[in-house]
This record gives C-alpha cells, structure tokens and sequence, in this order.
C-alpha cells in the first residue's frame, strides 16, 4: 500500500493546482488510486491523475498508471516499510526494500495491453516484470501527441512535458511504495525503447540501469542529451547515466541513426552494451536469441545506483557496426557484452574495482567466440567515495603496471588500453596528494 501523504505534502500538492481550468478536469496531484485486484497472482492498483502546471502540458489531461506488486510469497520482497511488524513472539527482521521496474510501452499498446502482454511468454518479454519487484506501467497513448519519443514537438535539450510526467510518477512511486532508491530500473520496447533512452539516460540520478528493445529512433535521446557534441554543453548538469543497453536491428528501419548513437556514447564514455542481428523489430526474446543470444547475457538489474562502474570504450573485442552502409548484414554482433566487473572499494582515498571477462560457465552456450582477452581504455564514472575535480592528478595501479594521468574536463579518470583478461584483476586508483604533485 502507498505511503499516506504527511500533511505537508498534502498541503504542497494543493497549492499546485491551477487556478483555471476545464470544468470536468481531473484531480491534479497526487494521483488517486480508482481499482484494486489481482493479476496472475499479483496484486495490482490502477491509479488516474492529471496535470501539474509545471510539467508544461498546453491543457489539462487525465493519465492512468499501474503498480504491480511482487508475487506474494515468503522470498520475494514487499513494498511496507522497513522495520520489524508490531505484534508479540520473536522479532521481525527489516524487510528488503524492493526494487522498481518502470515499463514504457510501443505505439501500438496502452498501458493495458502492455501489462496484458506479460500473460504469456514471448509477447514483448521486457514487459514482463521479474516476481520479486514491484513494476510501474506508464501511459502515453490515452492522450493525442503525448508520445514518449518526445522529439516531434519537443525539440533540443529541454524535457518534454511527457519527460516530466513520467519521472514525477516514477519518484512518486518509489516514495509510495518504499522501493529501494538505488534498484530503479527503466525498460521499453519500440517507442517505449526510444523513451527508455531519451528519457533514462538523462536521469542517472534516479536510474540504476536502462534497456532498450528495438527502439524507435534514437532522436528523443540525442536531443535530450545534446547528441552529437562531445562534451556536456556548459551549463547543462547532467549526473552520470545509467547503464545503457541497447538491442537493435539493421534490418530494422526504426534503428536508422544508431552509429551516430554509438559514436557519441564513446565520446562522452557513457557505458553501453549494445547487441544487433538481422531480428527485425522483434520483441520475442527467444526468437531475438536464435540471432543473436547475448541480449540477457548481462545482469543489468544488479546494477546499483549508489556503486561505481566502469565504462570500456576502444575495446578490441567490439565487433563493426552495419549502421549506416551494411544494414542487409545477416552478422549478429556486439559492443562491451563481455565486460565484467566488481567494486572491491570506493573510499575518500581510493577506488578499486576488479575487471575480468566472461567465462564459458557464465555464459553457459553462446554461438560468438568468447574473447580469452581484451584490452579497452576504462573511465570510472558514479564514484561515491573518492571525489575528482578537473585536473586532479590521479595514481592507478593495474597488476604489474601503473601511472598517472589527470582528471579531465568533467572529473572524469581514464586509464588507457588494459588487458583484461577472464582472471580477474584489481584496478586501483587514487588522487595524488597535492604536495606530492
């Protein structure tokens, strides 16, 4: 059950409706929940809002969005408050938090139909949320242009008002329902691709992760992340991203524009798993992996908000991209799918992370070669502990190597072409002591 409102926050949500408005408008904000029932065995609520006057909508609008529940079973996780429950005998444990799993739907769904998907296996997989989660379904379709790709009306840098409705709702939810903060996760297949990106990559500051089936254009992302620049335009204060994975088509007309795509998420060494195969704009993961079965291959929901990653650009594993001269390539392929990797520490004095590659028994059978090494250059990116500014001149150690480089621009450390190899190796880095300079 959702939170109740403090009475401040009721007082704040007031004073936000407009003054003016349609006489049957609805309700503005917070959302009211209409409908309670179970769905395949998980609870499920149905709640309606409409408009705050700051996300820019030109009139008022009713919106619908759905909360499913974890499966309720003794191991999955419940949305209540931590803490222990009130009552006599032992005491309770604090329960786990759970995590969050937003789902944006193609221009042929609603919200509805989206969730109706998951009944079955292999209609539009990435629907599907796992048991243990609780799962937000969003609407764009109940209302005329209000499209998740946001790149129609709404062009440049600035958030759409879709933009905004949409993160309003996820961080009510994770208020709501208590979910763990640093477990929040954005998927979406086809247009809902297309606002998983646009949308996610802006929002490191809420995402942990995103993963984008089949996307429909990659323009609502490049306009919003300011795509093809090589740097963050000054002013803009991006946080850094979630980690992004991306599986399309070149066979696929909706993935036109994906090297540029590409191009600028290594210049800016942004983190991307990308994956392609002559699939079409498939949503079926099983027959997706009959091309090209990497797509799961990466763990993207133990990805955590509040945990360092790092980011391989140049890697010598990466496969050509048919984008944009060899589309009619049958070739499936991949970027940085076989990258590991664990946060050792991240401290005020250091970080160390430990990088290796795949392994055969990880990845159980594949038809792509494992890769028995690789080197890439690697950019730290979401340190919590050990905070660079630019300049900074920065130790780092890798086996029998090591080196200093300088912090750039954004703060940012790159150590240039390891060798990574399946056996895990520590890297370590640390700010060098200003008399030591």
């Amino acid at each position: 059950m959702p939170k109740p409102l403090t009475l401040a926050a009721l007082l704040a949500s007031l004073l936000l409706i407009p003054t003016t408005r349609a006489a049957d408008a609805p309700a503005d904000w917070p959302p009211t929940r209409q409908k309670e029932s179970t769905f395949t065995d998980r609870k499920l609520e149905t709640f309606t809002h409409g408009v705050r006057p700051a996300w820019g909508y030109a009139a008022p609008q009713r919106d619908t969005f759905l909360v499913l529940h974890p499966v309720a079973d003794a191991s999955a996780p419940r949305p209540e408050a931590g803490g222990a429950r009130a009552g006599g005998g032992d005491a309770a444990k604090p329960k786990t938090k759970p995590p969050l799993y937003v789902v944006l739907h193609s221009a042929g769904h609603d919200v509805h139909s989206c969730l109706a998907c998951t009944t079955k296996v292999g209609n539009h997989d990435i629907y599907h949320a796992p048991p243990g989660f609780v799962a937000l379904y969003l609407d764009c379709r109940a209302n005329k242009g209000d499209w998740w790709w946001g790149a129609e009306k709404f062009k440049g840098p600035d958030l759409s008002p879709v933009d905004r409705r949409v993160m309003d709702t996820v961080r009510w939810t994770i208020a709501a329902y208590d979910v763990d903060p640093d477990r929040v996760y954005l998927c979406g297949n086809s247009m809902g691709g297309s606002g998983a990106l646009g949308i996610g990559l802006r929002h490191g500051d809420v995402f942990a992760a995103i993963k984008a089936n089949v996307p429909a254009r990659v323009e609502h992302v490049s306009m919003r992340m300011s795509f093809p620049a090589p740097e963050v335009p000054a002013g803009t204060n991006l946080p850094d991203p979630p980690i992004c994975v991306d599986y399309s088509a070149p066979n696929d007309s909706w993935s036109k524009g994906h090297d540029g795509f590409v191009a600028a998420m290594r210049e800016r060494r942004y983190a991307l798993l990308m994956y392609w195969g002559n699939f079409g704009h498939a949503n079926n993961h099983a027959q997706i992996e009959k091309i090209n079965d990497l797509i799961n291959s990466f763990d993207w929901l133990s990805v955590k908000r509040n945990e360092a990653y790092p980011v391989f650009t140049a890697a010598s594993t990466d496969d050509a991209l048919p984008w944009p001269a060899d589309l009619k390539s049958t070739k499936p392929g991949q970027i940085n799918a076989f990258f590991r990797w664990r946060v050792l520490a991240d401290t005020a004095d250091k970080a160390e992370l430990s990088l290796f590659l795949t392994t055969p028994a990880e990845m159980k059978t594949t038809k792509f070669t494992l890769p028995t090494e690789a080197t890439a250059d690697v950019t730290l990116r979401r340190l919590q502990g050990l905070r660079l500014t630019p300049g900074d001149a920065v130790r780092w150690s890798w086996g029998e190597q090591s080196g200093e480089v300088k912090a750039d621009a954004a703060g940012l450390v790159t150590i240039p072409k390891l060798k990574i190899t399946a056996a895990p190796a520590t890297l370590t880095v640390s700010k060098v002591a200003a008399a030591a300079k």
